[in-house]
């Protein structure tokens, strides 16, 4: 009997895997997600969720039929402590490898975020991953027959990243995004208004987002934002067409808000 999470879940509740679809698994916390993506030849993980959470995630894998020892590579969404915060463990537990895209390389091999994270002021460290190595940012991560496409969707964080595969159920055969986080946050120092280079960077990975086609079943680092949990349990359809673009548009009126608030509270 699988315990239920509820749908804003823990950070760093465990719980036990679900089979979201064909030789995809949801081995995440009960409120941060982590993807195992499986092979006979190894397998794929994204994401380790909090640094508390990464035991209960290897357990997850474990349980779900799979071995720690065959994850080969350990990929991340983006440099958060919430994210990439159980990311050393699980390296630690499998050896498999770390890739990231450049952007996010500093902060993972660090455990520190930079300043150029509009958040930086709100983020923990996490413990560091220096052995870990970059990927283009439109690369093909492969592992055996697995082959995971690389998106550049920066915005949430400067090495904000999406991940698409395709996942096969005998001659069924889905198309997973698994889509990087796309509000628009900042400290109490960080203003977006005075950084126009990267609005205009989080644009181009919202419109990167929205080109992901098909887009047949979408997760997100955070399950409650693409209503994971009530699709797992039958409430709503797991696939949805034009999910990954209604996303990238609530990412752009996300940022467009984030403007409109700097505007209203400068001073005259």
């Amino acid at each position: 009997m699988v315990a239920p999470c509820k749908d804003e879940g823990d950070w760093d509740e465990a719980t036990a895997p679900r089979h979201v679809f064909a030789n995809t698994w949801y081995v995440g916390s009960c409120g941060i997600s982590a993807i195992l993506i499986t092979s006979p030849a190894g397998h794929i993980l994204i994401d380790g969720a909090t640094e508390a959470a990464a035991g209960g995630v290897a357990r997850s894998i474990e349980a779900s039929g799979h071995r720690m020892r065959d994850v080969r590579v350990i990929l991340n969404t983006h440099e958060h402590f919430d994210h990439a915060g159980g990311i050393a463990r699980l390296q630690q537990l499998s050896g498999a490898q770390v890739l990231s895209r450049a952007a996010a390389l500093p902060v993972l091999r660090s455990g520190r975020s930079e300043r150029n994270d509009p958040q930086h002021l709100e983020l923990k460290p996490f413990p560091a991953v220096p052995g870990a190595r970059a990927i283009a940012d439109d690369a093909h991560v492969q592992v055996g027959p697995l082959s995971v496409q690389v998106h550049a969707t920066p915005g949430h964080a400067p090495g904000s990243t999406s991940f698409s595969w395709r996942s096969c159920a005998g001659t069924a055969c889905r198309q997973v995004v698994y889509a990087d986080s796309v509000s628009a946050l900042a400290d109490g120092e960080y203003l977006y208004r005075d950084h126009p280079d990267y609005g205009t960077a989080f644009k181009a990975g919202m419109q990167a987002l929205a080109g992901i086609e098909p887009c047949d079943i979408l997760l997100t680092p955070h399950p409650s934002v693409s209503d994971l949990w009530p699709r797992l349990r039958g409430e709503q359809p797991m696939g949805s067409a034009g999910a990954c673009r209604a996303l990238a548009t609530t990412g752009l009126q996300n940022l467009q808000k984030r403007l409109d608030r700097e505007a209203k509270e400068a001073p005259p």
